[in-house]
């Protein structure tokens, strides 16, 4: 069994076990023990440094209606799938053959379409308010990241909505 720890050496003082073979050496803070960072946690489960780490909860910031919280990290990688607890939190893990280095807006976008059926939010409102937000952005970007990211149903979603506004643009 191959022991990993995060932050630290060991011998300083006790380890938390965060999950099987994953363990952690707390940093001490004034205001007391801090945790491992999403970032340290991941990379050491993975063991690999190549995932994109996200949060429905970023929807919110788009503009498009979304309102709920949520309480998973959504990871995008090339080696695990499946929902984890690492260190008291939850993450999902999901095997994606691409995904960007780092989120930006048009992603976004594209992530929301994608994962529309696990949202909480009214599917129809939150597309109108995409098809809306979409002509306000980069369009190259947004084709590039739809074909790209994107399922086949969010493919045809933003040509569609990006075809239209470019119509309603030009007319």
């Amino acid at each position: 069994m191959r022991l990993t720890v995060i932050c630290g050496s060991w011998w300083r003082g006790t380890l938390v076990k965060l999950a099987g073979g994953l363990y952690a050496y707390p940093r001490q803070t004034v205001f007391g023990k801090a945790p491992a960072t999403d970032d340290e946690l991941v990379a050491r489960f993975l063991k690999d440094d190549r995932y994109l780490l996200a949060s429905p909860n970023a929807y919110n910031s788009l503009g498009v209606g979304t309102t709920q919280l949520y309480d998973t990290t959504v990871v995008y990688n090339h080696k695990r799938h499946g929902e984890f607890a690492l260190g008291g939190r939850r993450y999902d893990f999901r095997v994606k053959p691409a995904f960007p280095k780092k989120l930006s807006r048009e992603f976004l976008l594209v992530d929301l379409v994608n994962n529309l059926d696990q949202l909480a939010e009214s599917r129809k409102d939150v597309l109108e308010r995409v098809e809306k937000q979409a002509a306000s952005v980069n369009r190259p970007r947004l084709l590039r990241a739809a074909r790209h990211y994107g399922n086949v149903r969010t493919k045809k979603f933003f040509e569609k909505a990006l075809s239209t506004a470019e119509r309603l643009n030009a007319g």
